[in-house]
Formats: C-alpha cells, sequence, structure tokens
C-alpha cells in the first residue's frame, strides 16, 4: 500500500500541480464558472417547460402555446452558451496578464465571429447558433486563447494610441485598444481566407472534423469515464480539488454531450449520449459531493459507535446534503489516510460503470441535457436531470446504496480504532 502511495504521489502530483496552475486551463474553467449562471438559467425553463403530465391538463395547442413562450429561456442561453464562455475566457486571459479585461472578451468574440461565415437566408446573413453553442465550443476556446494572447501581446509591445491628457478616461481606454484588436482580428481574417482555400473551407469545420468529434467520441465512452473519474479520486486523495482538475479539460466535452441530447430531448427524439455534464456532476459528485460521500455519513450514522465519527456524522450530513463535503474530506479524514483508499478510490468507479449501464439498457434514462445547479439535493436532481423522471431518483439511491455497501467495512475498522483510542482515553 505504501509503496502504491508513492507511486502515485511521485508520478500525479507533479502533473496535479501543472494542470492545477496552468493559466490555460484556469481561464477555461474560470470562463465556464462566467457562462453557468446563464447555463442554469436556460436549464431551470427547460426544466419548467416539460413538466410531467401537462398533456393531461393541457389541450395540444395550449400545451404548444406554453412551450413557445418559455422556449426563448433556453434558446437564448443554452442554444449559444459558447458565446458566454468564450467571452469569458477572453476576460480571464487578459485580467491574469494585468490588462484591459474586458477588452479581452470583445476581442475573443469578436475573433470567434471573423472566423465565422454567415449563411444567407434570404433576408440577410445569419450566424447559426450552432456556431456558438456546444458545437462551436471548441473553436470558441482556441480562438478565445489565441485572441487574447496576440491582444496582450500588441498591448505589451507599446502600439496603442496614446490619447492627450484631459480626454475621458473611457474614450482614452477604448482608443488605447483600438490597434491590439485591429491587428487581432486582422490576422484572424488571414486565417479565415487562407482555410476557404482548403478542403475544409472554414476553420469551424477544421476544428471539428480534426479535433472535437474525435475527442467527443473519446469523451462519451466508458473507458475514458473511469480513467477521469479515478484521477479526480486520486487528486484529492493527495489534497487537490480533483473535479475542478479534471472538470477543466473535459468541460468542454461533456457540454458538447450535453448539448446534443438536449436537442434531442426538446425535439422528442432518443437521446443520443449517456456520458454527459450531468452523468457525472448529478449521478456521480451530486451524490454528497466527491467520492459520494453523503452515504458514507449514512454508514456513519449506521455503524459508528466512536464520539468523534457521531460528530463527524452530526457536523456533515447538513452540508453533505447539499454536496459540499469539507467535513467529510477533512474530518474523517480522506485526505492521505491509507484506511480510505480503497473505498475512496473504488465506490466513484462501481458507480460509473453500473449507471453507465443501467442507462445503456434502458433501466435509468439518460441525461436530458438539463443544467442541474451542484448544490441540488441527491433525488431530487436525478429527477429533474432526466427531464423529470422518477427512475433518474432510483438511480441515484441505488448509486448511494452502493457507496454504503463498498465503505461500512472500512468505516467499521477505522471506527473501531477511534472508539479504542477514546475509550483508552478516558
Amino acid at each position: 500500500m505504501n509503496k502504491f502511495m508513492e507511486v502515485l504521489e511521485n508520478v500525479l502530483m507533479p502533473i496535479a500541480d501543472k494542470l492545477n496552475n496552468n493559466r490555460y486551463l484556469t481561464a477555461l474553467r474560470n470562463g465556464f464558472m462566467v457562462a453557468l449562471p446563464l447555463i442554469i438559467f436556460g436549464s431551470i425553463f427547460v426544466v419548467i417547460a416539460n413538466l410531467p403530465f401537462l398533456d393531461k391538463v393541457l389541450s395540444e395547442s395550449a400545451l404548444e402555446s406554453y412551450k413557445n413562450a418559455l422556449d426563448p429561456a433556453s434558446a437564448a442561453t443554452l442554444s449559444i452558451m459558447g458565446l458566454f464562455v468564450i467571452i469569458g475566457i477572453g476576460y480571464k486571459m487578459v485580467e491574469q496578464r494585468g490588462g484591459e479585461s474586458i477588452y479581452g472578451g470583445v476581442v475573443a468574440i469578436g475573433a470567434l465571429l471573423v472566423l465565422t461565415p454567415q449563411v444567407l437566408d434570404g433576408t440577410g446573413g445569419v450566424i447559426p447558433t450552432s456556431a456558438i453553442g456546444a458545437q462551436g465550443m471548441f473553436l470558441g476556446i482556441f480562438s478565445a486563447f489565441i485572441a487574447a494572447e496576440l491582444y496582450q501581446y500588441f498591448v505589451n509591445k507599446k502600439l496603442t494610441i496614446k490619447m492627450p491628457a484631459g480626454v475621458p478616461d473611457a474614450v482614452s481606454r477604448s482608443f488605447s485598444a483600438l490597434i491590439p484588436i485591429a491587428f487581432t482580428l486582422t490576422i484572424f481574417l488571414v486565417i479565415r481566407i487562407i482555410f476557404s482555400y482548403t478542403p475544409f473551407d472554414t476553420v469551424q469545420n477544421f476544428i471539428y472534423t480534426i479535433i472535437q468529434e474525435p475527442l467527443t467520441v473519446l469523451g462519451s465512452g466508458l473507458p475514458a469515464t473511469i480513467v477521469a473519474v479515478l484521477l479526480i479520486q486520486i487528486f484529492w486523495f493527495f489534497g487537490l480539488h480533483g473535479q475542478i482538475i479534471i472538470n477543466s479539460v473535459l468541460d468542454p466535452i461533456w457540454f458538447t454531450l450535453n448539448d446534443q441530447n438536449l436537442a434531442a430531448y426538446q425535439a422528442g427524439e432518443e437521446l443520443p449520449n449517456i456520458v454527459t455534464k450531468q452523468f457525472i456532476d448529478t449521478f456521480i459528485v451530486g451524490i454528497g459531493g466527491s467520492g459520494m460521500t453523503l452515504a458514507v455519513l449514512i454508514a456513519i450514522f449506521v455503524v459508528a459507535k466512536s464520539r468523534q465519527n457521531r460528530e463527524l456524522g452530526k457536523l456533515g450530513i447538513g452540508s453533505g446534503i447539499f454536496n459540499v463535503n469539507e467535513p467529510v474530506i477533512f474530518g474523517l479524514p480522506i485526505i492521505m489516510n491509507p484506511m480510505v483508499v480503497i473505498p475512496w478510490l473504488l465506490a466513484p468507479v462501481v458507480v460509473a460503470i453500473v449507471t453507465y449501464f443501467a442507462m445503456a439498457t434502458g433501466f435509468a434514462p439518460r441525461p436530458a441535457g438539463v443544467i442541474v445547479p451542484w448544490t441540488t439535493p441527491a433525488l431530487i436532481s436525478g429527477f429533474l436531470a432526466t427531464g423529470n423522471n422518477i427512475m433518474g431518483s432510483v438511480m441515484q439511491l441505488i448509486n448511494m446504496a452502493i457507496v454504503f455497501v463498498i465503505w461500512v467495512p472500512f468505516i467499521k475498522v477505522i471506527d473501531k480504532q477511534y472508539y479504542e483510542s477514546e475509550k483508552n482515553a478516558a
């Protein structure tokens, strides 16, 4: 066991540290955080628009009018979520360098729009929502990274217009950003022109064909999901926020898969993907936090005799219901505790496998693409994430039972040590 932990520490810790401090992944993570309130807003109205039994209460025409009235909420947020993420990434990239962060967001979205061909529909040019939604996410992310770097490079080279004293500050800053933005967008225009002479025709087609589509297929599979879940647990074991590290890398893939399911759900079609953002967030992390520790707290209440564990259970259960599990992480403890490494690593992986096959066989519904706030308690979140399907809650209940069974023997061993220690101290 000690040798195993030593290998993990020597191999994974340097990698995790670099990922955690990488400025591009940090900007990517923070960019998604900027978009999150809008994504959740749109998801809430998807749930409201698809409440169960509405077709029994409303006439067909009334139901259609009801949905049409609420559809703009998701169309203006979820359908173009890439737009908000890209603005957030550009903003955060320039903010990290101490520059005028608002222009980082502006130049990022400008770069994407320069690369995105407009479609003529008889009334003029229009930009397809797919280009600024999940499908265009990868191009948007790369565009935001490059545009923000170019903009800040030109600023650092003093390629700016200096206005005389007395000019209002807002006007001065606007002119200061003029040349860096112009140079940056000119480079993107040249890139667009070059790609128009290639078989791909557009940068969007190139990114989607060469990068996004293969990564999305890979990320939707069970093996990649198991690796991701296992890495989250390993990083947490060594005191690093595994979820943030892994989400920084895989969120673009998981959100793309999520968006595909949402489009199918709204169209009344079969949901194409099992693994999505909500597969991870609702059926694994969303059951008490990373490691699914709500079931661990229940195990403590059931079997613990030591005062330390029983107090930990009382302290952690309130926050655990809302998927905040720091009391368990640091109180049991889990970090660097060889007594819990086996259930800590094993339970979420088993749950991921069981949930995947339950959804693949139709026993449980697949995530509908609705983004459920991460603090939503288990059972409720499963119901909402699967499009108001009670079997989503049942799946979460089964997952909790799996974690409970895996953890109970280890909780008994740990609790026996604590109990004996307390008796000796008394």
